[in-house]
C-alpha cells in the first residue's frame, strides 16, 4: 500500500510530517508532494497524474490533501482541484474529498449547506455593492468581514462603524472581490475546536483570544484549554462533518444565547494548538480510517 500526502509547502509542515511517521509505523509507504510539482496527462486512450515530466504516478492507493497552497488565480486554483479529481477517477482514495474540500475552503457554499442540515450559522450576507454592505451593518450593529476564502483568521476584520465597513468593502470592491459580511454573535471571548475523524469527536478545546484582539486562531496567539465534548457539542460538530461530507475536520463553533453556532468547518485543518492542549495527536487516527477505507 502507498499514500501520499500532498501540499504545497516546500518541505513537508509538522502535520505532514506526523502523518507520514503514522503510516511508517504501521508499515505503510507515505510520500510528500508538492502540488506544483504534479503534472496531469490526457490522451485519447487515458489520463495520469505524474511527477515532473517524465515520472507516472503509479501505486498510489490514497492521497492526503494537506492544503492547496497560496493559490493567486483562478486558473491554478481550478487546475489543482481538477488534478486531484483526476486521481479520484483513477481510484485513487483522496481525503478529503476534492468537492468536499471546496465546499469548505468556500465560506458562502459552506454556510449554505451547513444552514441546509438544520444547523445554526451566524447571519451572513455576500454583497458586491459596498453600499449594500453598509446598510446590512447599520442593521446588525458589530459585524466581521472576512475573505470568502481564507484561513487562520487572516484579513478578517471585526467593525461596529458603518464607515470602516464602507473603507474596507470599498477595498475589496476595487479589486473585484465581493464583500462577506456576518453578524458578530460571540458570547465570551473564546469559541471551541472540536475535532473529528470519521464518525469519531477526538475532542475539544477551547481558544480564548490573546488580550487586545477579539480572534481566536492559535496561530495568532490564543489560549487555549481542553474542553468538554458534551453530547450536544460531539453531535453538532458529527452533523457539520456530515454536511459537508468530510472524513476529517476541525469544528469551530461558537456559544451564544441561541445555542451552539457554526462558524467554520475546515477541511485541512492544522492541529498543533490541539495535540500539544489535548495530548491526543490526529494523525494517527486519520491514519487508521484512511488505511480502512482504502481496503475497503
Amino acid at each position: 500500500m502507498k499514500v501520499a500526502i500532498i501540499h504545497e509547502a516546500p518541505v513537508p509542515t509538522s502535520t505532514s510530517r506526523q502523518l507520514m511517521m503514522a503510516f511508517m509505523k504501521r508499515a505503510i509507504k507515505a510520500v510528500y508532494l508538492r502540488l506544483s510539482g504534479l503534472v496531469s496527462y490526457i490522451s485519447s486512450g487515458e489520463g495520469w497524474v505524474g511527477v515532473g515530466s517524465d515520472s507516472r504516478l503509479e501505486d498510489l492507493d490514497a492521497a492526503i490533501v494537506r492544503g492547496l497552497g497560496s493559490v493567486t488565480t483562478l486558473e491554478t486554483l481550478l487546475r489543482r482541484i481538477n488534478l486531484l479529481k483526476q486521481l479520484e477517477l483513477q481510484k485513487t482514495l483522496v481525503v478529503n474529498p476534492v468537492d468536499s474540500i471546496m465546499k469548505a475552503r468556500d465560506k458562502h457554499l459552506s454556510m449554505i449547506e451547513l444552514r441546509k442540515a438544520g444547523l445554526l450559522v451566524p447571519e451572513t450576507a455576500v454583497a458586491e455593492d459596498v453600499f449594500d454592505a453598509v446598510e446590512i451593518a447599520k442593521k446588525w450593529g458589530k459585524v466581521v468581514i472576512k475573505p470568502l476564502i481564507g484561513s487562520m483568521g487572516y484579513g478578517s476584520i471585526l467593525a461596529n462603524d458603518p464607515d470602516m465597513v464602507y473603507n474596507v468593502g470599498r477595498l475589496l470592491q476595487m479589486h473585484g472581490l465581493p464583500i462577506y459580511i456576518q453578524k458578530y454573535v460571540r458570547k465570551y471571548d473564546r469559541d471551541i475546536r472540536v475535532f473529528v475523524v470519521g464518525d469519531r469527536v477526538l475532542g475539544a478545546m477551547y481558544r480564548y483570544s490573546p488580550e487586545g484582539t477579539w480572534k481566536t486562531n492559535v496561530s495568532q496567539g490564543a489560549r487555549t484549554e481542553v474542553a468538554e465534548v458534551t453530547k450536544e457539542l460531539g453531535e453538532v460538530a458529527l452533523r457539520a462533518a456530515k454536511a459537508l461530507n468530510l472524513l476529517y475536520t476541525g469544528v469551530d463553533i461558537g456559544e451564544t444565547d441561541e445555542g451552539y453556532v457554526l462558524y467554520e468547518v475546515n477541511a485541512t485543518p492544522q492541529w498543533e494548538g490541539f495535540m500539544r492542549t489535548t495530548g491526543i495527536n490526529p494523525a494517527e487516527y486519520i491514519a487508521d480510517l484512511v488505511i480502512e477505507l482504502a481496503r475497503s
